[in-house]
């Protein structure tokens, strides 16, 4: 069976689901589709508007709590680790961006192990410290030789 996305519009003068386009065009900053439309039975103009409904994503922590993703979350975890570094705000929110898009990506579910690795993976090449630092909150660092066993990782990683 062929699932269609055919969508009818009435008339909202008659009511008639016997309506052309007669004009589209992209609209506000390209997140919708203006579209003019006539009615083939009354000959009423009337404009309708097309927009991309996003899934939720959420992400299921630790504790098994379910939250929505919250990029925002993100960007402020790594402005926290980068505090004092030479990495612009532009490219935390680049990588905030791309993990968002990647865990889209995996479905509707994600867990934030997924998000802290994601993120992990593209700040590696970015900064060291400002990795190190995320890597400590990220993966609950409480000792020095927590540091020396990602350092260790990261090390590895990079000589590759």
């Amino acid at each position: 069976m062929i699932a269609s996305n055919l969508v009818l519009m009435r008339c909202v003068s008659c009511q008639c689901e016997d309506t052309k386009v007669i004009d589209s065009r992209v609209s506000e900053e390209g997140s919708s589709i203006r579209r003019r439309r006539s009615c083939l039975k009354c000959g009423h103009r009337f404009t309708t508007y097309e927009r991309l409904e996003e899934v939720p994503l959420y992400v299921i922590k630790r504790t098994g709590d379910k939250e929505l993703f919250d990029r925002a979350k993100i960007i402020s975890g790594l402005q926290s680790a980068a505090k004092g570094r030479p990495v612009e705000d532009s490219v935390l929110i680049e990588i905030a961006e791309r993990v968002e898009d990647d865990m889209r990506l995996t479905g509707d579910d994600v867990t934030s192990n997924q998000v802290g690795h994601a993120v992990l993976s593209l700040l590696r090449s970015i900064d060291e410290v400002t990795y190190m630092r995320f890597a400590s909150v990220y993966k609950n660092f409480d000792a020095a030789a927590d540091f020396k066993r990602e350092l260790a990782l990261l090390e590895k990683e990079l000589r590759k």
